[in-house]
């Protein structure tokens, strides 16, 4: 008799025993609490100064041009397919025809620097204008923020003519006119016209994070206004960043030729 109620209780028990393991698979873990972020401090008022970096370094650099634009106009798909040969996008031609300024160190010009190897700038502002310091080919910009107008008939310049407002405390909005079209937009080789106007605005929302938008507005190249560049994220650096120094030798320029362009054309 005591054999088998012992045998009975060992049963039960074993039986219990599976329950609570199985309700203990059932029953989730108790998860630790999510790690708190630390959360951006606000932007200041008015102010873009600082030195800027986009986190998506291939998307600051941009190497086959950029991703879509408005259609070309007849004269705007004769540059493009005719007379621009560029080493890369979607009419790329063999290193030996590449006819690319940027290959004899002209200047990138505006608003190429911004579409085309975006790399550190710093923002330097006064009471009467905006500053652009651009790592590559360590060239500077100057934006009038003094109220002044854009000219009406302005010489062609490299950088263009700029001008710009804050649209609202955390908005910066720079229109710029007058620009070289000896230029290219980007490493594509899509082209612009001297009437090209570009409107960039810079969105600080937050202290760490700045969006920038670049619209191109040429109704001689391109049939209708379109967006280069559509909230493309920045980030603040350090205040002490030695930004590294990328300039075009054209010395370097002239060998890259005879050693690589020249042999590759015959």
């Amino acid at each position: 008799m005591l054999k088998r109620f012992a045998g009975q209780a060992i049963s039960v028990l074993a039986v219990l025993a599976f329950s609570f393991s199985m309700l203990a698979q059932m029953v989730p873990a108790q998860q630790p609490p999510p790690a708190k972020t630390r959360k951006a401090a606000p932007a200041p008022r008015r102010d873009l100064s600082g030195i800027w970096e986009t986190p998506d370094r291939m998307e600051g650099i941009s190497p086959a041009g950029v991703r879509t634009h408005a259609p070309f106009t007849p004269l705007g798909a004769n540059i493009a397919n005719n007379i621009f040969k560029p080493g890369d996008g979607p009419r790329k031609v063999p290193i030996g025809l590449v006819n690319d300024p940027l290959d004899s160190c002209d200047p990138a010009g505006f608003p190429r620097d911004l579409l085309f190897e975006l790399r550190p700038f710093q923002v330097v502002q006064t009471s009467k204008e905006v500053l652009m310091l651009y790592q590559y080919q360590q060239v500077w910009r100057r934006i009038w923020t003094d109220g002044r107008e854009l000219p009406k008939d302005p010489d062609p310049k490299w950088y263009g003519y700029s001008v710009g407002k804050w649209e609202d405390d955390y908005t910066f909005v720079v229109e710029t006119v007058g620009t070289d079209e000896r230029t290219w937009l980007d490493n594509a080789g899509d082209p612009h016209s001297s009437e090209m106007r570009v409107e960039e605005r810079y969105h600080r929302v937050d202290h760490d994070n700045l969006e920038l938008t670049v619209k191109i507005d040429d109704p001689k190249i391109y049939t209708e206004p379109w967006l280069a560049r559509d909230k493309l994220r920045l980030t603040l650096m350090p205040a002490d960043t030695d930004t590294m120094e990328m300039i075009c030798a054209p010395s370097e320029a002239e060998e890259y030729k005879k050693t690589m362009a020249t042999p590759l054309s015959k």
